[in-house]
């Protein structure tokens, strides 16, 4: 379970995330949905201790990220592709990272597997890969220690209709073993598709949150919901800022 609560981060005169709360529970896909600078990134990127927060907390398991002995047992995270040096080989990649991490070898070839990279590729250099294989090789080294909690971002980047179609049977089968799926996107059709329940962001902030098949419900579709609430979001903003 990854617990959020009160979550602000400031970058000088930008505020990256403001007052960000949310809960994604175990045994769900849990969609981060907004446009590109909504602040999901960031969010993330806190989850994962990469930043750090100016106030609020965000726990994983019940600890922060760094607090765990070996965090890849517990957290696995993809970021913008593989996250590879373009010159080292795809699996020498994975090898190291079970070297550091104490993982066993033999999860190498799982990952891979399971990612639906071909043998042949294996041995390539990252720099021969395609964007969509890129974000593949990222999603295998999330995936290397068996984590309750996988967390990737913007996972659908460079993947093509095969690739799209393999990427929710994956997170959505990885929800169903009971593990806490947290994605981003801004695809919000896709996002439908995939996600059991989403939190909507905007300009930092969140504008709203539920069940995707409630607000579909309600709304027609999670696109209209968004829109819906972003609205609603950027009204209560012009009444505050008119009362100031």
């Amino acid at each position: 379970m990854i617990e959020v609560i009160n979550l602000t981060k400031t970058h000088g005169a930008i505020t990256a995330v403001d007052q960000v709360s949310f809960m994604a529970p175990a045994g769900s896909v849990t969609g981060l949905l907004g446009p590109n600078g909504a602040g999901k990134s960031s969010v993330m990127r806190i989850i994962c201790d990469l930043d750090r927060a100016d106030s609020g907390t965000a726990t994983v398991c019940g600890r922060r990220y760094r607090e765990h002995p070996f965090p890849m047992r517990v957290i696995g995270a993809q970021f913008e592709g593989s996250g590879a040096h373009p010159s080292r080989r795809a699996i020498d990649h994975l090898r190291w990272i079970t070297r550091v991490n104490r993982l066993p070898g033999t999860r190498i070839t799982e990952v891979l597997e399971l990612v639906d990279l071909q043998p042949r590729d294996w041995k390539r250099r990252v720099r021969e890969y395609s964007l969509g294989m890129q974000q593949r090789l990222g999603i295998a080294v999330a995936l290397l220690g068996n984590p309750d909690v996988v967390i990737v971002d913007e996972p659908a980047n460079g993947l093509d209709p095969i690739g799209m179609q393999w990427l929710r049977g994956l997170l959505t089968g990885l929800a169903r073993d009971g593990k806490t799926v947290l994605m981003s996107s801004h695809l919000m059709s896709e996002t439908e598709i995939i996600a059991d329940r989403v939190v909507l962001m905007d300009r930092s902030r969140v504008i709203g949150e539920g069940l995707v098949n409630n607000l579909v419900q309600v709304h027609g579709s999670l696109e209209q919901a968004f829109f819906t609430h972003l609205e609603q979001s950027r009204q209560m903003r012009m009444r505050t800022g008119a009362h100031q």
